[in-house]
């Protein structure tokens, strides 16, 4: 969520402002703000539940799961990597912590969470009185274990992850910008960059799913954040910093990107069918067919952005500004109203 305008010029390097990450990440937030609207009406648990409930709804935000996350901790390796060209780690890590745990702890302790928590055993009719009442009884045991509080902090488990992800990759993010220029790595970058090359980075995202696959019931693979397991994500973070590194990264994506939508939706609508009419000889590869789909629709969208979202205005800056508070406030905001 950190904004790109802030931090894109480095006293070490000249780096490219890059005003299509921005106008895309607001893009992303938007996606999120309608994704959890909907989430009143599909199929599965949720704090709050329309009385009439759509399988049309569901399919439609298993589409949106699966490039919305994806896509934004994809950007928020992007920022890492902006970030550390004009910061020292240590600058790094306080100013990752200012920006995600505060805003975590704030909102997990104060009202944004808790009082979501409240309002679904209200709904549920787990409990009776007001908020007031109940916020001692938010301390009661731990969220999706029976009990109440919200240690993940509910929609805010972004923020958590962010910077977990962030401090454990910080050591492999200096060392590659350290040798960014290396024969090694320029031969890597120049392979990357021929002719559908690009699209071998879902490689190590198809082997991931491959393999949590396996453990759907337990912590490894567990895909309540977002549609996707923890490790997933780290890959995708890992993957975005890695296009961040070569200008020509981003020249490469732009010329694909009618072959990575071509794919991101013909690998979708397979998806799509074999859920609607149980295509038994696709289903067994849904893993792979998910996963590839997870590398081709950002790849589509950073396409199409850099082709397209080149300048600025007024919109986008403030808008660039909003992006944080919008995120930590507005699920808050859509259970309040749809209780």
């Amino acid at each position: 969520m950190q904004s790109i305008m802030d931090i894109i010029t480095s006293s070490k390097e000249k780096v490219e402002r890059r005003y299509d990450i921005d106008w895309i990440r607001i893009f992303g937030m938007a996606t999120i703000f309608l994704y959890h609207c909907g989430r009143f009406f599909n199929i599965e648990y949720w704090h709050v539940k329309n009385n009439v409930l759509s399988p049309g709804s569901s399919i439609i935000l298993d589409v949106l799961e699966i490039w919305m996350m994806p896509l934004f901790f994809m950007i928020s390796a992007m920022s890492s990597y902006y970030s550390l060209t004009r910061r020292s780690p240590k600058q790094y890590i306080l100013e990752r912590f200012k920006r995600l745990i505060i805003p975590l702890i704030f909102g997990t302790f104060v009202i944004i969470v808790p009082v979501q928590v409240y309002i679904e055993r209200a709904s549920y009719g787990q409990f009776s009185g007001s908020f007031i009442d109940f916020y001692p009884h938010y301390f009661d045991g731990l969220y999706a274990l029976g009990g109440n509080f919200a240690w993940v902090g509910l929609h805010l488990w972004y923020l958590e992850f962010l910077f977990i992800f962030s401090m454990i990759t910080l050591p492999l993010f200096m060392l590659v910008i350290k040798q960014k220029s290396s024969h090694i790595a320029s031969s890597t970058f120049s392979v990357l960059t021929k002719p559908g090359a690009i699209f071998l980075l879902a490689i190590p995202l198809i082997l991931v799913e491959m393999f949590v696959g396996q453990y759907r019931h337990n912590i490894i693979g567990l895909q309540d954040f977002g549609g996707w397991s923890l490790l997933t994500y780290l890959v995708f973070f890992i993957t975005g910093f890695i296009l961040s590194l070569d200008p020509k990264f981003k020249d490469t994506i732009e010329k694909q990107r009618i072959s990575a939508l071509l794919s991101a939706v013909g690998i979708t609508l397979m998806g799509i069918m074999s859920y609607l009419y149980d295509f038994e000889s696709v289903v067994k590869y849904q893993d792979i067919l998910t996963a590839a789909a997870s590398w081709c629709w950002p790849l589509t969208i950073f396409g199409f952005g850099s082709r397209y979202l080149t300048s600025s205005n007024a919109i986008l800056k403030y808008a660039n500004e909003a992006v944080l508070p919008f995120y930590i406030l507005h699920q808050t905001v859509i259970v309040i109203f749809g209780f």
